[in-house]
C-alpha cells in the first residue's frame, strides 16, 4: 500500500520558504497588489470584467512589444542583426498571444457588449497610445522606427538604395520604391552571399504577418460583437488599416523573384 503524502509533508520535506517579512515575494516583485486591483468595473455586469482584463492584458504585452522593437531597431543601426532576429521572433511570438486572445473576447456576445457600452463613456482601444507607438516602430509615420534603419543596412552593406530612402523627413508615410525593392531582391537572389540581410527580411515578413493577422481578427472580433456600427473606434477605421502594408517591397519582391 502507498503511503499517503500530503502537501503539508511535501512543503516540510523541500523547506519551502514561507515566511517572506524579511525578504522580497514573488507578488511583491511582480507588483501583484497592483495589477490586480487595477480592474474597476462600472457595470453590474458580469462580463465587464472580461473586458477590462482583455484589454489591460493586450497593453502588458504592447509594452513589451515596444521594448523588444526598440531593442532590435537599436540592434540594427548597430549591425547586430543575430540580436535583433531574436528580439523581432519574439515580438511575432508576441502578436500570436495578442492574435490569440481575441478568441477569449468573443466569448461576449452582442447583447453582453450592449449591456456594458453605456458605462465606457468615450474609452476605446482605439485611443491606445502604445498601439500608435508599436504601428509607427514598424514603420507607419515616425522618425524612429525600423524601416530607415533596415535600408540603412543595405545601403552599408554595398547595395543600392536610394538616398531619398535613406535620409528624408520619416515622420511622411513610407512611399513603395522600386529600388528599394531591388536592392531586396538582389538578396533574396542570393541568400547566401546575403544570408544576415535575407534572414532580415524574413523577420520582418513574419512580424508584419503577424500583425496582419492581429488587425483581421480585431476587425471580425469587432464586427462580431457591434455588427457594422461605428462603435468607440470605428470599423471602417479598421477595415482601411488591414489594407497597410509596413513593409511593401519585401512583399513585392516575392511577385518579380
Amino acid at each position: 500500500m502507498s503511503q499517503h503524502i500530503s502537501p503539508a509533508d511535501i512543503i516540510g520535506e523541500e523547506k519551502a520558504q514561507l515566511d517572506f517579512s524579511q525578504s522580497r515575494s514573488y507578488g511583491d516583485y511582480l507588483q501583484l497588489d497592483a495589477i490586480l486591483s487595477a480592474q474597476h468595473p462600472r457595470s453590474p455586469a458580469h462580463d465587464e470584467m472580461l473586458f477590462i482584463i482583455q484589454h489591460q492584458t493586450s497593453e502588458l504585452w504592447m509594452k513589451l512589444m515596444l521594448h523588444e522593437l526598440q531593442a532590435a531597431i537599436a540592434d540594427v543601426a548597430a549591425d547586430a542583426l543575430g540580436s535583433a532576429f531574436k528580439k523581432l521572433a519574439r515580438v511575432s511570438k508576441i502578436m500570436e498571444q495578442l492574435v490569440h486572445a481575441w478568441d477569449v473576447l468573443v466569448t461576449m456576445t452582442p447583447a453582453e457588449y450592449s449591456a456594458i457600452r453605456p458605462y465606457l463613456g468615450s474609452s476605446s482601444g482605439f485611443q491606445s497610445a502604445q498601439y500608435r507607438c508599436i504601428e509607427f516602430a514598424l514603420g507607419n509615420k515616425n522618425a524612429a522606427m525600423l524601416v530607415p534603419h533596415a535600408l540603412r543596412l543595405l545601403a552599408r552593406r554595398g547595395l543600392d538604395v536610394p538616398a531619398s530612402h535613406t535620409e528624408r523627413d520619416w515622420t511622411q508615410g513610407d512611399v513603395e520604391n522600386d529600388a528599394v525593392e531591388s536592392a531586396w531582391l538582389t538578396v533574396y537572389r542570393d541568400p547566401k552571399r546575403y544570408w544576415d540581410l535575407y534572414q532580415l527580411g524574413e523577420e520582418l515578413t513574419d512580424l508584419e504577418d503577424a500583425f496582419r493577422l492581429w488587425r483581421f481578427r480585431h476587425v471580425t472580433t469587432v464586427e462580431r460583437i457591434i455588427g457594422f456600427k461605428h462603435g468607440t473606434g470605428g470599423v471602417s477605421y479598421l477595415r482601411k488599416m488591414l489594407d497597410v502594408v509596413l513593409f511593401p517591397e519585401i512583399w513585392k519582391l516575392r511577385t518579380d523573384l
